[in-house]
């Protein structure tokens, strides 16, 4: 999950009043992503979608779209409104394409975060459709799916991509596995040529300071130039993860 910070799940654009959800029981989620992919990028699910970001892509200003559904269940996920893939999208992609129309000569761009981007088949058509229109395309992502995400680098400019830890800690953060995956997606991007930023949330109770190194010396020596430390955010935390915090706190 991207570090980001989505617009609130229950709104459709920032501001705008939340709209009433259908029931997810007996939802087939593959029967979902099958009829969203027949309707391109109108198929998407948008969790949230924010007009205006300069922090989403560094050095540019953007407007950023909050795809739903993830595989992992990070620690110190603060999204979790946003991980089921069931849950329907609240952003229609019209309301992007509406957006950016409005916002030519203001925006460089517009990213694609999450959740995990790349587990929704319309994300190709969407960047491109991006692409035709004139802007950038900026792509958060955990590299949890490399087929996915090297249909979509030929339509991206950059990429933000989450490697959680060296990959024997991955479970204990993801709770899910991948660390396969998710450098074998670091190896496509730095092959592709991409511009990429390598990004780390630092989570204290798995990784300590020979931890955050190890990492640092493993994605250095496979070509990473722009690797970047965050800090957890305790907002938007499950209370037994603070709670973990706390007594990490407590013993140092």
């Amino acid at each position: 999950m991207s570090a980001s910070h989505p617009a609130p799940r229950a709104s459709r654009v920032a501001g705008e009043a939340a709209q009433p959800r259908p029931s997810l029981v007996g939802l087939d989620v593959t029967g979902m992503r099958a009829a969203a992919a027949t309707r391109g990028a109108d198929g998407l699910a948008i969790a949230g979608l924010t007009p205006l970001s300069s922090c989403d892509w560094p050095g540019k200003l953007v407007a950023t779209a909050f795809l739903q559904g993830c595989p992992w269940r990070c620690t110190y996920c603060h999204n979790s409104a946003i991980l089921d893939p069931r849950t329907p999208g609240v952003v229609p992609w019209q309301d992007v394409r509406s957006l950016l129309a409005k916002r030519h000569g203001l925006l460089d761009g517009l990213v694609f975060s999450g959740g995990e981007p790349t587990r929704q088949p319309g994300l190709v058509e969407a960047a491109r459709e991006v692409r035709e229109a004139g802007f950038g395309v900026g792509l958060h992502t955990g590299g949890a799916y490399p087929s996915a995400l090297a249909r979509v680098l030929p339509h991206v400019d950059w990429v933000g991509l989450d490697v959680k830890a060296p990959a024997r800690l991955y479970d204990a953060i993801t709770r899910r596995g991948g660390a396969a995956p998710a450098f074998a997606s670091l190896r496509l991007v730095l092959h592709a040529g991409v511009d990429v930023q390598v990004r780390t949330t630092v989570d204290p109770t798995v990784l300590d300071a020979a931890a955050v190194a190890e990492l640092g010396a493993e994605l250095a020596a496979i070509g990473v130039r722009d690797h970047v430390l965050q800090e957890v955010r305790r907002d938007g935390t499950t209370s037994e993860y603070r709670a973990s915090l706390d007594a990490l706190t407590t013993r140092t």
